[in-house]
């Protein structure tokens, strides 16, 4: 067992390889059925002390495939490709946010 390189670790699944578009496929799919609302949010830093980060139009209220969501991520990053975008999974029941993960970093050559 090795120690991790010390850098920034920013949310859910940070510690992993940046996620490829079938794995982030797969987690929107994931927050589609277990009936979460997503959402896309991004920001110019990752920095722990900023807790809010800017809403990337409404939240999907009406997505019913991960396409969807993907393409909203697409024109996001097409927009603000030099900073960070998160998907996040809100549920309307308990009416916060149940999950997020960082879907692109800058200079990254994913998202």
């Amino acid at each position: 067992m090795q120690t991790l390189p010390k850098q920034i670790r920013f949310e859910t699944l940070s510690y992993l390889p940046p996620l490829n578009d079938a794995q982030i496929a797969k987690q929107i799919q994931y927050i589609l059925t277990q009936g979460y609302i997503p959402a896309i949010e991004f920001n110019e830093t990752s920095s722990p002390t900023d807790f809010y980060w800017t809403l990337w139009k409404l939240p999907l209220f009406g997505a019913k495939s991960t396409q969807e969501v993907l393409n909203e991520v697409q024109s996001c990053r097409s927009q603000y490709g030099n900073g960070y975008i998160r998907v996040v999974g809100f549920d309307n029941i308990k009416q916060c946010q149940i999950l997020s993960f960082i879907v692109h970093k800058p200079n990254a050559s994913r998202y």
